[in-house]
């Protein structure tokens, strides 16, 4: 038989395998060997030891005695290593590399005296980070001939400058590698190529990919990888450089950025055909590798013989295979002890071997895919551990697996069994082993393994495309068969997380109960907790804007996230083996879930009181934790829990909990048929952002609302406020079932807590989660956005599109079609990642969970200000996030009716809360009032409840100050609309809040100095909206040029002068008495700003450049224009004219003679005829409005005839009177009635009542007012 013939099965035709049963012609009950040949023939064993080492054909000679380890020793000695050839002995030419050896050792690494900045080692051997604002280094090997190359692996996916560079290159704090001549470098972050200048180049990079850094110095040229994929030649034509003087690796970093560099110290992950690395590999790693050849050979026949159907048998018909037993262990101890003998015999390679051929052969045991092969792998790991220096390998097999977690990337045609699956398996599987665990345990980088099995690698815009190459959403023009294969894709993709995030819990559940050997011993749980606290502590700051050095990657923390949710929210799944957890609660040790399991609930407030390092320096709601204990002391709680009954803080009627008949959202069996409902997660992306509510259909004032508001602050300048009120009282409600118990005295502190994990689980929300979730928003908006582009362009296309119109419309239709098909593989990505059903049950029942939590709490106030703010903000972005979900976890008409009407009542209760001392948090309490009440079932829901409908209304007039204006002005719009001049073309009316209303006009009359003080301040936006619009108007106007930033702040700040406009008409007629009896004051204040709008609205010069000002991109006229300012202004005046002809309002201030007053006559009537003749069809349905407008063209002509006999008057009483002495120096128009106390300057009364809404002194002398006194002797 030919040794180099067809393999069957993996074995070479001539191959003999082991059978059972006697030889008939020989009395000895020793295995036979049968060839694969049709003849039956006995074969010896010496032809299977000669399969197992691949030697050739009867190579071995006959075997005399048994096969024992020094037998299989001696046959490699004496007949393997005859035949082996080693693959450095055929010529790989290292020439032209040079290593400085200056040091000591001929290891390459990071030149310590090139090192520019502040780089450190922060895990040998060479993971970099850079500590300084720019840092960089070089390696001390040079190349100047020859083919080379090292890798790269990304900790960080910032700015890192990784390439080739000359001594000549110099490093400094502002210019590293590819700043100069003979310097090159490739930055993923900003997707260039650096020499000198900057030049697009490559891919966008992500945390752990593998940059291969390669430099053809035959060809002279440099080239980039990554993950194995070329990314093109970047630089041609390099200079050549002689022999010890060529290019040596180089990286520049900034502050933060990590990654660990690989020389040829270890395996590349990648290696790249010609290219050789830097470090040569150890001498005993190709004979290590190809003894383990042998072994996988052995193990091959053993896994044949166990299979019921193999090949072999198929083919060849032949009986089963009997045991390998006689033959596994002498051959495998064999193999074992030479291995071990050839790594101790070369310094450095147990960790080549451990990363390279041992984790290979390992794996191929294991197998990449389920059915893993559990028995073979426990088999080699047995005999393995037996031998003395199986430790120090296995600790380097660990770390490869860890770090090979990190830079895995998902393949389609590999689901489910992709990405860090099979790693994962395998860890699992080797750390189930105690003797293993503790191994790892005791390892220097337990802590940063124990990361890099948690990491998951995120897809760039490339891997996505790989990974989803058929797009399709509702509406596209796509091919119809690409719906099906999305939907396929999506399923795989779900398939292979859900497999990766089942290892995940795997490995932390096998933490969890590990329970290490030390004195004092320690309960399961404690390595948990200790990496728990670690990692938090570590990651302090993650969530500023410039995050500190040091923290770790977000997939890290969002994989923790994910298990400690699963494990809250579905249970351990372990049975009896997670018995020791323990939670506070009378459930506690139950199958359900911790966050589903109703009835009492408990919490220990040593959480909060304890000053932990990983929690001392988080703010609490009451401000530092050091400023607390100094302000707030407490007194021996830390062993205290607190109790109280799931629902205790809802009415009785409306209460639903995990006890009661009707079950929270993430109980009911009403999500299990609208996931039949939603079955199709790419048909909700169509439209992204406009939601799946009904909600009115003012789109902008929604978009304005939800997304505008919070950053208008960031384009435009507040005007500052004379006041800040806020409700002192919080006791809306008491509460029932509550109370305060010492712990049971045999709870134990070293016991790992449901609560704990609760808490670790907020936290991690809020510097992990909560940023991807944002980034989750970003794509699915814009992809709503991109989407109506698209239809908009196809649109232009079909109707009138020629020339080169037609031209430019293919190309934008082009880049809209990119665009949207990015966004929707970014979109669904993150509905694969983020928004499995299973976890949005678990955030529902978080946010249950935690907003009963601080309800209880705030009635507590020594305990309320130590709570950490991340618990509000982790609480509101988590409503926020399953509100906005898509597709929608429950319908909105009962996400917060069934199971969260805690949480309108904590927003409505809190968001002016002086308890609260972050400004910013009240902010956002505020803002998610300002958002939810655009939508009419969640407005429901604020109408149904108590607390809403007894604090809100007058909570928001006090709120209605410097800082909360905007959004207050929202939420206000939003309950008062549907009631004005003009708002029912829209059907605004069916939408309105007569509830809120109501309650807002009882709050205005019966507290009128609240009242007062929101309409000076209602009055001081207004005007200053309206004049910072009009100044960017006629800045645009002289420039001839509309800006796209003036444009965008002209919209935003026209926006909100027509909602101050719409509240201050929702005022004149819910409460006119303010303007019409009494001083006026207040009307004279409106009437100036009813002309001072109408003039800045009629006056401007060219009527087109002013709507184009108005409108944002991608907004139509009839959306924006001119009538959403004037209605509100009609509104105002025909209030006003409706209450001043009621009977009841005889004795009032005349609204015709006051603006009969003002002094620009001209521009009243101006303004008037403009509003008369303004097409008000568009804003109305039906004729309606003829009646009011019949209703204003009389005040017009009122107003006329008054003016008139005025002048007349004014005339006739000419020369009569010296008034120079006795006329206010103010406005010169009313008599100097009222004077100044203590300074005695005098002016009208009512100038003096208007400037002391804002300010308490003198505005002639500066002197602080006592009192004002009018002339006739009375006390203002």
């Amino acid at each position: 038989m030919a040794e180099d013939g067809l393999r069957t099965g993996g074995l070479s035709s001539g191959l003999a395998v082991i059978l059972n049963g006697g030889d008939k012609r020989e009395s000895s009950s020793k295995s036979h060997l049968v060839s694969y040949c049709d003849e039956f023939g006995h074969q010896s064993v010496e032809r299977t030891l000669e399969h197992i080492f691949d030697l050739p054909y009867k190579s071995i000679s006959p075997l005399n005695g048994p096969v024992d380890t020094n037998l299989i020793r001696a046959i490699i000695k004496n007949d393997f290593l005859r035949f082996y050839i080693n693959p450095d002995d055929l010529g790989s030419n290292r020439d032209g590399v040079y290593i400085d050896k200056s040091s000591g050792s001929n290891t390459v690494a990071i030149e310590e005296s090139s090192i520019c900045g502040d780089i450190r080692i922060i895990k040998p051997p060479l993971l970099l980070e850079s500590l300084g604002m720019f840092s960089s280094a070089r390696a001390n090997v040079c190349v100047w001939k020859g083919k080379w190359m090292y890798e790269v692996i990304l900790e960080t996916s910032g700015i890192q400058q990784l390439g080739w560079a000359t001594l000549s290159c110099p490093f400094t704090d502002h210019k590293g590698v590819g700043d100069a001549d003979d310097s090159y470098a490739f930055d993923g972050k900003r997707v260039s190529k650096w020499n000198k200048e900057a030049e697009t180049y490559g891919q966008s990079w992500v945390v752990g990919d593998v940059i291969g850094c390669c430099i053809d110095l035959d060809n002279d040229e440099i080239s980039f990888y990554r993950n194995g994929m070329s990314l093109g030649v970047a630089f041609h034509g390099i200079r050549k450089m002689g022999a010890g003087v060529g290019y040596y690796p180089a990286i520049s970093l900034s502050q933060g950025e990590r990654c660990e560099l690989n020389f040829g110290g270890r395996p590349f992950k990648y290696p790249i055909e010609g290219f050789l690395s830097l470090q040569a590999p150890p001498s005993a790693n190709s004979l290590a590798t190809c003894l383990l050849r042998c072994l996988s050979r052995l193990v091959e026949m053993q896994c044949m013989e166990r299979a019921e159907f193999n090949s072999v048998e198929k083919l060849r018909r032949l009986k089963r295979f009997v045991p390998l037993e006689e033959l596994f262990n002498p051959v495998s101890r064999g193999i074992y002890k030479e291995f071990f003998a050839l790594l101790d015999a070369e310094r450095g390679s147990m960790e080549y071997v451990g990363w390279g051929s041992l984790l290979s052969f390992m794996m191929e045991v294991f197998g990449m895919q389920a059915p893993h092969d559990y028995t073979s792998l426990d088999k080699v790991l047995d005999l393995l551990l037996e031998f003395q220096g199986s430790n120090l390998i296995l600790e380097q097999v660990i770390n490869a697996l860890s770090c090979s977690c990190k830079t895995a990337s998902l393949v389609l045609t590999e689901c489910p069994y992709t990405g860090p699956y099979s790693y994962l398996a395998l860890a699992c599987h080797m750390l189930r082993r105690e003797e293993l665990m503790l191994l790892w345990w005791k390892s220097s980088d337990f802590e940063l393994s124990f990361e890099g099995f948690l990491s998951c690698k995120s897809p760039n815009k490339q891997d996505l495309q790989c990974m989803m190459p058929s797009v399709w959403w509702p509406g596209s023009c796509e091919d119809v068969s690409y719906e099906s294969n999305m939907m396929l894709t999506t399923t795989a993709l779900s398939g292979a997380v859900s497999k990766i995030e089942e290892k995940h819990r795997d490995l932390c559940r096998l933490v969890m109960q590990f329970i290490p050997p030390t004195m004092p011993l320690q309960l399961p749980g404690s390595v948990f907790r200790t990496f728990l606290q670690n990692l938090l502590l570590k990651n302090r700051g993650a969530d500023r804007n410039v995050p500190p050095p040091g923290v770790s990657s977000n997939s890290v923390i969002v994989s923790l996230y994910t298990v400690i949710l699963h494990f809250l929210s579905e249970g351990f799944a372990v049975g009896d083996n997670c018995g020791w957890m323990k939670g506070c609660g009378i459930n506690a040790g139950s199958d359900v879930g911790f966050l589903h399991r109703g009835g009492q609930q408990t919490f220990p407030m040593g959480l909060f009181l304890k000053s932990d390092p990983h929690r001392s320096d988080i703010s609490r709601l009451g401000g530092s934790f050091s400023h607390l204990s100094k302000s707030h002391p407490v007194t021996d709680q830390e062993a205290e829990v607190v109790r109280w009954e799931e629902g205790c803080m809802d009415d009785e009627e409306t209460r639903v909990t995990h006890l009661t008949r009707q079950h929270p959202c993430c109980c009911s069996s009403y999500d299990v048929d609208f996931t039949r409902v939603s079955k199709d997660p790419i048909r909700y992306t169509a439209k992204g952002s406009r939601g799946h509510c009904s909600t009115s259909p003012e789109t902008s004032a929604q978009v304005a609302a939800e997304c505008s508001a919070g950053t208008l602050n960031d384009e435009i300048a507040d005007k500052p406020s004379s006041s800040d009120q806020s409700e002192p009282e919080f006791d809306y409600r008491p509460v029932q079932h509550m109370r305060i118990v010492p712990r049971e005295s045999n709870f134990s502190t070293a016991t790992l807590r449901e609560e704990e994990l609760l808490d670790a689980m907020l936290l991690l929300y809020h510097i992990g989660l909560a940023p991807s979730f944002k980034q989750a928003s970003h794509y699915m908006s814009h992809q709503s956005q991109s989407i109506s582009l698209l239809e908009e362009t196809d649109k232009q296309i079909r109707d009138r599109a020629y020339g080169e119109q037609l031209k430019h419309l293919k190309e934008a239709r082009s880049i809209y079609r990119e665009e949207v098909i990015d966004c929707v593989r970014h979109c669904t990505w993150y509905r694969i990642s983020l928004f499995s059903r299973w976890k949005q049950r678990g955030m529902y029942a978080a946010c249950m969970w935690s907003v009963q939590l601080l309800l209880v709490l705030s009635k507590m106030d020594s305990i309320f200000c130590y709570i950490p703010e991340f618990y509000v903000e982790a609480l509101v972005d988590c409503f926020h996030v399953l509100r906005k979900s898509d597709p929608p976890f429950v319908p909105s008409a009962i996400l917060i009716k069934q199971g969260l009407a805690s949480f309108v009542t904590f927003v409505v209760t809190h968001f002016n809360d002086p308890r609260i001392s972050s400004a910013d948090l009240r902010d956002l309490l505020l803002q998610s009032i300002s958002v939810l009440v655009q939508y009419k079932e969640f407005l429901a829901a604020f109408e149904s409840n108590i607390v809403a409908t007894q604090r809100m209304p007058k909570a928001l007039l006090s709120a209605f100050d410097n800082r909360s204006w905007i959004p207050v002005t929202n939420i206000l719009l939003r309950l008062c609309k549907g009631s004005g001049f003009g708002s029912s073309k829209h059907g605004e009316s069916s939408s309105s809040s007569f509830v809120f209303q109501k309650l807002l006009r009882e709050a205005c009359i019966v507290d009128d100095e609240l009242f007062s003080a929101f309409l000076n301040r209602l009055f001081n936006y207004l005007s200053w909206t309206m004049t910072e619009f009009s100044v960017s108007v006629r800045e645009m106007q002289e420039k001839h040029r509309v800006l796209e930033f003036q444009q965008r702040k002209c919209s935003v700040i026209f926006d909100l002068s027509c909602n101050l406009a719409r509240v201050l008409e929702f005022c004149t007629r819910e409460i006119p008495q303010a303007f019409l009896t009494g001083a006026d004051t207040n009307l004279r204040r409106l009437t100036e700003l009813v002309v001072f709008i109408l003039n800045h609205i009629t006056s401007a010069a060219d009527a087109e450049f002013f709507d184009l000002s108005l409108r944002r991109h991608g907004q139509y006229p009839e959306k924006v224009n001119r009538g959403m300012i004037l209605s509100p202004l009609a509104g105002i005046i025909l209030n006003l004219l409706d209450a001043s002809a009621q009977t009841e309002c005889k004795a009032q201030n005349d609204v015709v003679g006051v603006f009969a007053s003002m002094d620009c006559l001209d521009t009243v009537h101006c303004g008037f005829q403009y509003l008369l003749e303004y097409n008000w069809a568009g804003s109305f349905r039906g004729d309606t409005y003829l009646a009011k407008l019949a209703q204003l063209e009389q005040f017009s002509s009122l107003l006329i005839s008054q003016t008139r006999s005025w002048e007349v008057e004014s005339t006739a009483c000419d020369g009569e009177t010296d008034g120079d002495d006795v006329v206010c120096c103010i406005c010169y128009a009313c008599e100097a009635d009222a004077r100044f106390v203590p300074c005695s300057h005098t002016s009208c009364f009512g100038c003096i009542t208007r400037h002391l809404l804002n300010c308490q002194r003198c505005f002639f002398c500066n002197a602080t007012v006592a009192e004002v006194v009018r002339m006739d002797g009375k006390t203002a």
